[in-house]
């Protein structure tokens, strides 16, 4: 019997096939994206007015605005930057440049990954049980605050540790080697440099936090309040929760207000991801490498 061999690819035949299995990979992510934003925008448009950003809920919530969710988003998101933002890089410029080495370091950066997989349900529970309860602090937006921040810290933390990893070395021994400090390397080379990836985690840990329901659910949130916040401790309302009543508790919910409230979330999200990216473009121009 003679044996036949099978021919073997050309290179360009192979890369052309790899090109096309990564396009199709894509395609299949992409394209249902695109089908869900274009259909909350066909079904939520109708709904967008003036009044709808600026007023208030009446009639059992299905007339009037979405003024004390939008605030209360705000609020949130505004908290949760400055709960997490600097405890997050700080905790990165430590690991990145300070910590050594070692078990102990090893350790902390997967009980750091570890909890990024943590269920968002998991840290309401807990920000109900410190902050809530023990604290003291009631259903109020610092406890919502504290407990979000928490939450986004991992993303934080593993992603600027990431982006100061990135920063050559020889930035750190040229800088060293002119007489600079340490921090004086950190806080005038390397997180300028680094800036842009650490925008990205900033970014990323903060759309999670506005888009969450589940740890507002136990620590802030309220059903329907007829005012805006003051302070810290009071209650609020938040988009993310807003929704989840809307399309669950309130019956007879005219649909194009689900829909538009969901959409008012999403371009909310998409503003902020959009914000940063201009801020990310500019200072990568800057970047020497």
């Amino acid at each position: 019997m003679t044996s036949t061999k099978l021919p073997r690819l050309s290179r360009q035949t192979a890369q052309r096939i790899a090109f096309a299995l990564i396009s199709l990979a894509a395609f299949v992510v992409v394209v249902p994206i695109f089908l869900i934003v274009g259909y909350i925008v066909y079904q939520g448009a109708s709904a967008l007015s003036w009044e709808f950003l600026t007023a208030f809920p009446h009639n059992g919530m299905k007339a009037g605005g979405l003024l004390p969710a939008i605030v209360g988003t705000l609020w949130l998101t505004f908290g949760t930057a400055i709960v997490a933002v600097p405890i997050g890089i700080g905790a990165a410029i430590y690991l990145s440049e300070y910590a050594q080495d070692n078990t102990l370091t090893r350790a902390i950066r997967v009980a750091i990954i570890n909890l990024a997989g943590i269920p968002s349900v998991v840290y309401g529970l807990f920000g109900l049980g410190l902050f809530v309860i023990f604290l003291n602090f009631g259903t109020s937006i610092l406890a919502g605050s504290l407990t979000l921040g928490i939450m986004t810290l991992p993303v934080i933390i593993s992603t600027a540790e990431e982006a100061l990893r990135a920063v050559p070395q020889s930035f750190r021994l040229v800088s060293i080697s002119l007489g600079g400090t340490r921090w004086q390397t950190i806080r005038r080379i390397v997180l300028p440099q680094a800036l842009p990836g650490i925008l990205t985690g900033v970014i990323l840990g903060l759309e999670r936090a506005a888009g969450e329901t589940a740890p507002i659910l136990f620590t802030v949130a309220a059903f329907f309040l007829p005012r805006l916040p003051k302070s810290v401790f009071d209650q609020t309302m938040a988009l993310p929760y807003h929704l989840f009543v809307i399309s669950t508790q309130v019956p007879g919910m005219p649909i194009h207000i689900q829909y538009g409230t969901a959409l008012v979330l999403l371009i909310f999200v998409l503003s902020m991801n959009l914000v940063a990216t201009l801020i990310r473009n500019h200072y990568r121009k800057q970047r020497f490498w």
